[in-house]
């Protein structure tokens, strides 16, 4: 499968057949059925739900690092939560440590803070346990989405001043217009502008025609015992 470099920037052929699977399995929603106020909230559990997919995604993360040999990482680090899913799978088949990137609070021990930092959505906090990872190793930070790139940088931080150096950033979808990639390689005059950055699915692949939002009126929270119903309400709006 060929892959595009846009200055360091490692995409997928956005043509090819399995990355159009991907993008066919990546539902959104509009900000009144998201838990964010953006335009496109792309929901990660058609990929967890689609075991076809989930796998694919995986060998496919898999491949480009098991490809490079004694060279590749030692280590995945995942972001807080959504990095949890696909980080795991590829740290044990290529036999390294997986480490969680949390959001402040949810981690017991001795911890090392990112400090604040902005994103797209609020003001936040990341930790990893101390000793997680040292001076020596090659991280791979990985994360189901990159937008601005205020959640990556946090990581790339966290892995710096521990004296270990980030391999690669990764990511499922890609948000060009929104430079993530971009503001990584220009961030503090540079100093991470030679990490590559790898990402399967660019936003504009998915297209309108994934959107989920159910018929307008339609709740957004629904009590268990009225789930039956409105589905089954959503169902004959939508046939």
């Amino acid at each position: 499968m060929r892959a595009r470099d846009r200055e360091n920037h490692f995409c997928l052929d956005q043509n090819d057949a399995a990355v159009r699977a991907i993008a066919a399995a990546l539902p959104w929603y509009g900000p009144e059925y998201s838990p964010h106020d953006v335009p496109s909230f792309y929901d990660v559990s058609g990929i967890t739900e689609n075991p076809e997919v989930f796998r694919a995604v995986t060998e496919l993360f898999v491949a480009r690092y098991r490809a490079q040999g004694e060279a590749g990482p030692t280590h995945i680090a995942g972001f807080d939560a959504r990095g949890f899913l696909f980080g795991p799978p590829i740290a044990m088949a290529l036999n390294v440590p997986f480490v969680m990137i949390r959001k402040a609070g949810k981690l017991p021990g001795v911890l090392v803070s990112s400090g604040t930092y902005v994103t797209e959505y609020s003001t936040d906090e990341t930790v990893m346990r101390l000793g997680s990872v040292k001076a020596g190793d090659r991280v791979v930070l990985i994360d189901d989405l990159i937008a601005t790139g205020g959640t990556a940088l946090a990581g790339f931080n966290l892995v710096d001043q521990l004296g270990a150096r980030v391999h690669e950033f990764a990511a499922m979808v890609s948000l060009p217009f929104l430079d993530g990639v971009k503001k990584i390689h220009e961030y503090a005059d540079g100093k991470f502008k030679d990490v590559p950055c790898f990402t399967m699915v660019d936003d504009s692949t998915i297209g309108p025609e994934m959107c989920r939002d159910p018929p307008a009126g339609t709740p957004r929270v629904v009590a268990a015992g009225d789930a039956a119903r409105v589905s089954a309400e959503i169902d004959a709006a939508t046939a």
